[in-house]
């Protein structure tokens, strides 16, 4: 099957970061996103360094996509070491870090290459699918099955990552695999801008309505502006094409794509690919203003005593858990005794009111009210007049078989009399 690619790509500093840690390319035959880490000290630098070195892979590929996967695992490593490097050459920039995933078009097939928790996406048959998985903390915690998916979305870790590129590991674990691809289908590559507060809900259905795949990035990022912006937010798209046969060189220059175009820091940094760059969606910047309150961000880092701090971190979830059960545990006990509290005191007040009434034969004056909870009476005989119920006559039979109702057990006697006064 012969096919070809379209793309478009933006990046946007959101609204509360003072600079973009993002970087982003989209080449002719390279896709790639790159959330740096490290603060003003070097999440920035760390993201562009890796971004402008894999973009130098934006060549025709040579070789079969399982070669192209090497290839791409070989180009991430030596950006790895080209940032221990920039450490030891600039040890202000200690402790930098990024994320990266990237994808190589081998005909009908992708390569990938990802580390972090920036994402690659599939939109096939209008249906959204996570391709990469998530190297942090709390995505441990679900494979665990310690938490679920929704918590992890809340947990106070969601931060903490488990592998990156930078100074942090000289050989860092890269993920690599091949992928098919059919006419049609859509390759979504984020940072966590995007998916950590947009809904994957909400993705598929902005990339179902899409007009045009700039105008699906456009809204993407518009779509995390509405949720505040709270971090970095960069996207690319890429879609499948059939590729027609192509006879006339004229046709070539049509299907000529825009060119290599960079975002975020990457782009505003001198690029060594053809002098090309582009700032992308940093006009969005002077344009939009967040609908919603920000949430408070941690900033992302990475932990390299992997086991000692899944262990710590487990052993502080267990202890959230218990406060949490414990905390439940005396609400519902507070909530009990409210509740027999409240009872209590219904149940007192209803002892405090009299009627009178009948049993069938004589006038009772009854001690409570004539509603019953369930099988459980709130009235009690409190004297048996002996009046027969028959020396009574017709309307004064029927106001006590309706009940009479009264304040206290002195009125109560007051109304008996009264029936017997009359009935004399």
């Amino acid at each position: 099957m012969t096919v070809s690619y379209d793309s478009a790509i933006g990046s946007h500093v959101g609204m509360v970061r003072s600079n973009n840690q993002d970087s982003g390319f989209a080449g002719d035959h390279i896709y790639l996103v790159a959330d740096g880490m490290g603060g003003h000290a070097g999440g920035d630098v760390a993201s562009a360094i890796t971004a402008r070195a894999l973009a130098k892979l934006d060549v025709p590929a040579t070789g079969s996509p399982e070669a192209m996967t090497n290839v791409l695992r070989t180009a991430i490593l030596d950006a790895n070491a080209a940032l221990r490097s920039t450490v030891r050459d600039r040890p202000e920039l200690a402790g930098m870090g990024t994320t990266f995933t990237g994808i190589i078009p081998v005909a009908d097939q992708l390569a990938l290459g990802h580390i972090g928790d920036s994402r690659l996406y599939l939109l096939r048959d209008d249906k959204l699918s996570q391709v990469t998985k998530d190297h942090t903390f709390v995505q441990r915690l679900v494979d665990s099955g310690k938490i679920t998916e929704e918590e992890a979305k809340t947990h106070p870790r969601r931060s903490v990552l488990m592998r990156v590129l930078g100074d942090v590991d000289a050989s860092p674990q890269v993920d690599t695999q091949v992928v098919d691809t059919l006419p049609g289908d859509v390759w979504l590559l984020c940072s966590d801008g995007l998916c950590g507060y947009v809904d994957d809900e909400d993705i598929e259905k902005i990339l179902r309505r899409r007009s045009s795949l700039q105008g699906a990035v456009d809204a993407l990022i518009d779509k995390s502006l509405s949720h505040g912006a709270p971090d970095n937010v960069t996207v690319v798209l890429v879609e499948t094409l059939d590729a027609p046969a192509v006879t006339d060189p004229r046709e070539t220059l049509e299907l000529k794509r825009q060119g290599p175009r960079f975002v975020g820091s990457a782009a505003t940094t001198e690029s060594d690919i053809d002098g090309t760059t582009s700032t992308g969606r940093n006009r969005l910047l002077s344009r939009k203003r967040p609908v919603r309150k920000p949430p408070v961000i941690e900033e992302s880092h990475f932990e390299s005593r992997v086991d000692e701090y899944l262990a710590e971190l487990m052993a502080e979830t267990r202890r959230r858990n218990r406060r949490r059960r414990l905390l439940w545990a005396f609400g519902g006990v507070a909530l009990l005794a409210a509740i027999a509290g409240a009872v209590l005191v219904g149940y007192q007040w209803t002892q405090s009111r009299y009627f009178v009434g009948t049993d069938g034969s004589t006038v009772i004056i009854y001690q409570g009210v004539q509603q019953n909870i369930g099988s459980l009476s709130l009235s009690s005989v409190a004297e048996d007049t002996e009046i027969p119920l028959d020396d009574l006559d017709g309307l004064e039979q029927r106001q006590v078989k309706r009940t009479l109702s009264a304040g206290s057990l002195e009125e109560a006697r007051d109304i008996v009399l009264r029936l017997g006064d009359e009935d004399e």
